[in-house]
């Protein structure tokens, strides 16, 4: 069942992912959440080996690599994204290694190797959850951080109307959907906060940080009217949530 998903996905992606370039890319965490010049969950990187779970475009390497990292690496299940984070990082200073390929599967990445893995607004196109934590885990070398970020579960359970929220779908239903906001066929995952984090703390992941605060000035006002992210939305429930954990 998950193989189709991903095969559903990744067709979608290839079509999708020129409209996504250099979006979602750190230092930004998500729409209308807290940067990373706000939050310094990564704090100095330079000399660290780092992976990036869909990696997109390849615009968060390339914030990693004017920081100096010293190797960077990413997955993604879109060849056309991997394609545009290859010409994009080609005058790197740093290593770069790029594999197509789904979160839940190892296309040939070391294990204990890396000091950071994390994922911009991209873990809820896994199709298991726990498999790619478990994953990530053995990636990581001991001490070594994982920092992700995704939509809030919260936020598309809810509609604002006239300045109150409305819940039109149960919190506690997970699993795959089809997002309204996706215009191509594709299946993102529906996960509760605390799945999000049990799953952490069964791989064996220490948990340090945990945001979900928003980000609203009047230019996020402007950009950010009439869209699914929502500026009036996002003062009453926010849009993105952020964990950083540890691998002890």
């Amino acid at each position: 069942m998950y193989t189709d998903i991903i095969a559903i996905n990744k067709n979608s992606w290839e079509e999708a992912a020129e409209n996504f370039y250099g979006r979602n890319s750190l230092p930004e965490y998500g729409p209308l959440a807290p940067l990373e010049d706000e939050l310094n969950l990564f704090g100095d990187v330079a000399g660290l080996n780092i992976l990036d779970f869909g990696c997109g475009s390849g615009h968060s390497l390339k914030y990693m690599d004017e920081r100096k990292a010293k190797e960077l690496w990413g997955l993604d299940l879109s060849k056309n994204q991997i394609d545009a984070a290859r010409k994009l990082l080609d005058d790197s200073h740093s290593k770069v290694m790029l594999f197509e390929s789904p979160m839940e599967e190892n296309p040939g990445l070391p294990e204990g190797y890396f000091d950071i893995v994390y994922s911009i607004f991209a873990i809820g196109w896994t199709t298991d959850l726990a498999k790619t934590v478990e994953n990530v885990y053995r990636y990581l070398k001991s001490g070594g951080s994982f920092i992700f970020s995704w939509e809030h579960p919260l936020y598309s359970r809810v509609r604002l109307k006239e300045r109150a929220l409305i819940m039109d779908q149960s919190y506690h239903e997970e699993g795959s959907y089809d997002h309204e906001a996706w215009k191509i066929p594709a299946m993102m995952q529906q996960v509760k906060v605390s799945t999000y984090i049990n799953t952490l703390i069964d791989q064996g992941f220490h948990i340090e940080r945990i945001e979900e605060d928003v980000r609203l000035t009047e230019k996020d006002r402007e950009r950010h009217s009439n869209r699914w992210y929502s500026y009036d939305k996002a003062t009453m429930v926010p849009t993105t949530l952020i964990i950083k954990c540890r691998k002890p």
